[in-house]
């Protein structure tokens, strides 16, 4: 058998139903090497190993005991530092929040728990989920496994680097402007973000206009599939709503899409932003790669032009503005969150519902493009995984707003419709980064997506071409 560490989820989900590992076994491997390697990569900000052996030895009661045990069982998945577990800590990547306690369960970690997952703890995340880097005032970086002067991205870059160093075998993330796709790409990994309205917020984060969502990060596709069946859920009073599929997503990654027509484009929605070589080099492999196996790859003019940018940094400033602070804290906020918030409450009510309502409309006219074809393919970044600390260098909000805005263009867009989007590792520069590429579906078809990247990674070879860190085979 494998190391605990190198087998799948799902490897370990039937490893545990057969009764061949024990859940505390596979927890106390990954607590070890959570103690050994945190500290390089940044994963976690908080560690529960208390909590997680007691919940690991029920498991393994319930594993003896049980006919028909939870799919997941014994499987360790670390629950995202923006997402609320009751009883626990969340600092929500905020110094302004030390010492508060989740008063409830977010709903997806109540689905996790009953799917018998384990949790390690909770994954660092940047102040409020709005840099699309991890770099806090309550923990060290989140840096890639691939190389530790490099960030693992944002906001989900404590999960990603979790994942990619071997700390957890897939990781619980969210997705507000890219939050998945982002770390995804610059760990190496596979990653998902839901349709609008596949996954609650409930029962207290608020979706409004519907742009964040939970969604899973894994190295394989039948990994991630599987958290997504189990995380998918709805509740009374949720704004969106998309139908249940007509099968496990699970399933849709056992079968083949058929022949699909896929639309592309390489050029950016932000006025300014460079696609560097390395990435382009990935956006043509990926290119041939898909047309090898059959797809017909359509070039097309995106339909999202840079008229949307202004609306989408409206609400942006507005969302930095949702997690209340008191007064007395506010000298606690980075310079960047405390630079948005700032531009945030200067917004008035008809100029935030001007902004909603012009992204609503540049959606309904995009997607009457994008539906023609049954996925879109872009880069997911426009550049390699960036040194720790380059989005701030220089020390001004401003600038560090605009490489934001210039790093990461194309996954935003699927926020401002709805469609889910996957990153799929394909590529590797020369000095061995990674570099993903963006598959965007239809609205409520994640079920092509998954097929398609299913197709895709059993061309490509186990674990995308056996490639992982060296810290991963430590």
């Amino acid at each position: 058998m494998s190391p605990i560490h190198q087998m799948t989820a799902l490897e370990l989900a039937s490893a545990v139903r057969r009764r061949e590992l024990s859940p505390v076994e596979i927890t106390l491997h990954y607590l070890d090497r959570i103690e050994r390697f945190n500290e390089d990569v940044g994963a976690f900000t908080t560690t529960v190993p208390e909590l997680a052996l007691e919940r690991a030895k029920s498991a393994e009661r319930e594993a003896m005991e049980s006919d028909d045990p939870p799919p997941l069982l014994g499987v360790p998945i670390p629950i995202k530092d923006l997402n609320l577990v009751k009883d626990l800590p969340i600092l929500f990547g905020s110094a302004t929040y030390r010492d508060f306690v989740a008063p409830v369960d977010d709903t997806v970690v109540e689905r996790l728990r009953d799917a018998g997952t384990i949790m390690l703890g909770k994954t660092a995340t940047p102040e409020f989920g709005l840099p699309c880097y991890t770099e806090t005032a309550v923990g060290p970086p989140s840096r890639t496994p691939w190389d530790l002067t490099r960030s693992a991205g944002g906001s989900s870059g404590g999960a990603a680097a979790a994942v990619a160093a071997g700390l957890a075998p897939a990781a619980q993330g969210s997705d507000g402007a890219g939050s998945i796709r982002i770390p995804s790409s610059l760990c190496g990994l596979y990653g998902i973000k839901p349709s609008r309205g596949r996954i609650s917020w409930a029962p207290i984060i608020p979706d409004l206009v519907g742009m964040s969502t939970n969604g899973p990060i894994a190295r394989t596709v039948r990994d991630a599939a599987a958290l997504l069946d189990v995380m998918t859920h709805h509740n009374p009073g949720d704004l969106f709503h998309v139908p249940d599929p007509e099968s496990s997503f699970l399933s849709c990654a056992d079968r083949e899409p058929g022949r699909l027509r896929i639309a592309r484009s390489a050029r950016p929605a932000v006025p300014d932003a460079v696609v560097h070589p390395d990435v382009l080099a990935a956006y043509e492999h990926a290119s041939a790669l898909l047309a090898s196996l059959g797809h017909e790859i359509v070039d097309i003019e995106p339909p999202f032009s840079p008229e949307i940018v202004p609306d989408f940094e409206t609400m942006w400033f507005c969302f930095a503005c949702m997690h209340p602070v008191d007064d007395a804290k506010r000298g606690l906020l980075r310079p960047l969150t405390a630079w948005l918030r700032e531009r945030g409450e200067a917004v008035s009510a008809p100029e935030f519902m001007r902004a909603a309502a012009n992204l609503q409309l540049a959606t309904r006219l995009g997607l009457l493009v994008l539906n023609e074809y049954d996925a879109v393919l872009t880069p997911t970044v426009t550049g390699p995984p960036m040194p720790v600390g380059w989005f701030e260098e220089g020390g001004d909000p401003a600038e560090t707003f605009e490489r934001m805005k210039r790093y990461a263009p194309f996954a935003a867009v699927c926020n401002v419709t709805g469609q889910p989007a996957v990153n799929l590792p394909l590529h590797w520069t020369d000095e061995g980064l990674p570099i993903g590429v963006m598959l965007a579906g239809r609205w409520g078809d994640e079920a092509t997506l998954i097929s398609l990247s299913a197709q895709v990674e059993a061309h490509v070879g186990g674990f995308w071409s056996n490639r992982q860190p060296a810290l991963f085979a430590s």
